[in-house]
């Protein structure tokens, strides 16, 4: 591999983004090849793509209202130049990579991996009570057996550009995009490497920009009866708010379609997430620790 581009999805992150990005810029400082960092502001309402530029990103702005068409319009972004010698790395805008996280995914890819596989850590659960972190760190746990594991995260992800392409990349999902593809990847029999020596530090925040992200998966956590009624109004309020934002989007004479997408699209989910195991705000699959 002699070149590396970095993915970063993003809606209405302008707090968040700059923790996220200088940490990216650190760790990719110093490595023998040349990178690239490219933020996909998606459909954002504040100063999102202004703060990615300033800091030195290239910014790809999109209106998919999907952190997984999101992701897929960077990656097409960074495969503009070809797939040759390119390898593609995925976290997201509310994480923060460690310092050796570059060189950790070039020795990998220098390695032959054809998909690295990492995990994430939460360090600060102000947000959250501790009973969730409890929980939450009991489950994780048990997805690890040394420095391997069993769990699959956008937050810290990589994939040879070449087997990008040939798995066809991304799927068209609104979520659950990262477990699609690695699961298609082993599928295919590509070296699938899954690696927990180099975790990524992610929020535990309660707004999901995700229907079924991390911050979602936290909230299931929550099982007391006071938790399960703040669900049950948040997901009212935001099924109000987005049927507000379909009508005012949708264009005259394109509902009826629209609609028919979206119910497509939640068939093809419900199948995909039906194979997997719900668990650390990513999907578990049900392996064995390779």
């Amino acid at each position: 591999m002699n070149r590396l581009a970095v993915v970063v999805p993003a809606h209405d992150e302008q707090a968040l983004l700059p923790g996220c990005l200088a940490s990216v810029l650190r760790a990719l400082r110093g490595l023998p090849v040349p990178s690239e960092v490219i933020v996909v502001a998606d459909d954002c309402r504040d100063g999102t793509a202004a703060v990615a530029a300033g800091l030195g990103a290239v910014v790809v702005t999109v209106r998919a209202r999907s952190v997984g068409r999101a992701r897929a319009a960077g990656m097409a972004h960074a495969l503009r130049h070809g797939p040759d010698g390119l390898w593609l790395l995925s976290t997201d805008a509310d994480s923060r990579v460690p310092r050796r996280w570059g060189d950790w995914h070039l020795r990998h890819a220098r390695a032959g991996a054809d998909l690295l596989v990492g995990t994430v850590r939460v360090t600060e659960w102000a947000p959250r009570s501790e009973h969730v972190r409890t929980r939450f760190e009991t489950r994780y746990r048990r997805g690890l057996s040394g420095t391997a594991h069993r769990h699959v995260h956008r937050a810290n992800l990589g994939c040879a550009a070449t087997v990008y392409e040939r798995l066809g990349g991304f799927s068209d999902l609104l979520h659950g995009e990262d477990h699609d593809l690695v699961e298609r990847g082993r599928r295919s029999a590509m070296r699938v490497v899954a690696d927990a020596s180099c975790p990524v530090r992610t929020s535990a925040r309660r707004r999901s920009r995700a229907p079924h992200g991390f911050a979602r998966y936290l909230d299931t956590l929550d099982d007391r009866p006071a938790a399960r009624h703040v669900r049950a109004c948040d997901r009212a309020q935001g099924s109000a708010g987005r049927q507000h934002a379909d009508r005012v989007t949708a264009a005259p004479g394109h509902e009826h379609e629209q609609r028919e997408q979206h119910h497509g699209r939640d068939r093809q989910r419900a199948t995909v997430r039906d194979e997997r195991l719900v668990d650390g705000g990513a999907h578990h699959e049900q392996r064995e620790p390779q």
